[in-house]
């Protein structure tokens, strides 16, 4: 019998990125679409990065561009500088709240939160979707020294799924990995991650209210689209 829990993936797109980089893999973002949507009743795909706009070259930019045609949700604000008392220069470009956001948001209309992160400052958020009946399963991993994922965080979580256990899912083949372009710092370290293509489509239409933004027809419950 299939699945039929309506759940949404939110992935913490540097957190995720670090994690990987630290045990060596690249998630292949198709894969990992496909192995939800055929597991469970999947509802959105949200990824959250924030961006360096002033580069003259950002190689997140191709994966930004392919997964916001491919299926996902990609919500990204730019970082902000500043100086701070001592006068050294800061990157500020913090996601949290626009994930949590949107969780809170999208709660009513789900059963299933999956979050790719291991930030412990998200285990308030996990809590409080936990209070609204919603299951939590956190995916990061503790097979790195020290562990990527914080302690809380996956106490606090209703199940814990290590992202080495989906590598054989959603990883990419060794002989598919693209020679990687120069690294570029962005505010939670480097990133040098592109995907595998990024063809050009129409771009997505500017979201109102809820309806608009995630697709879901508030008035029926059973139904959503993309």
């Amino acid at each position: 019998m299939p699945n039929t829990s309506r759940s949404a993936l939110f992935i913490d797109g540097a957190n995720i990125y670090a994690t990987t980089k630290a045990l060596g893999f690249d998630i292949d973002y198709r894969k990992l679409l496909a192995d939800f949507k055929a597991r469970e009743n999947l509802v959105r795909a949200f990824y959250y990065t924030a961006l360096v706009e002033d580069q003259e070259y950002s190689s997140i930019r191709p994966l930004i561009d392919w997964l916001d045609y491919n299926g996902y949700r990609v919500v990204t604000k730019p970082v902000k500088e500043f100086t701070d008392s001592t006068g050294r220069r800061k990157i500020k470009g913090n996601m949290d709240i626009e994930l949590t956001i949107d969780a809170m948001e999208l709660s009513p209309y789900i059963d299933h939160m999956v979050l790719f992160s291991g930030d412990g400052d998200f285990r308030p958020l996990v809590a409080a979707m936990q209070r609204r009946g919603v299951r939590v399963t956190v995916v990061s991993t503790v097979q790195t020294q020290p562990p990527m994922v914080a302690d809380e965080l996956r106490r606090q979580a209703d199940d814990f799924v290590d992202i080495v256990q989906l590598i054989p899912r959603i990883g990419r083949d060794q002989g598919e990995r693209p020679a990687r372009p120069p690294r570029s710092l962005g505010p939670d370290g480097p990133r040098d991650y592109a995907p595998r293509d990024a063809s050009p489509r129409e771009a997505p239409r500017p979201s109102v209210n809820l309806e608009n933004r995630y697709g879901i027809r508030q008035n029926d419950e059973d139904d959503a689209e993309d």
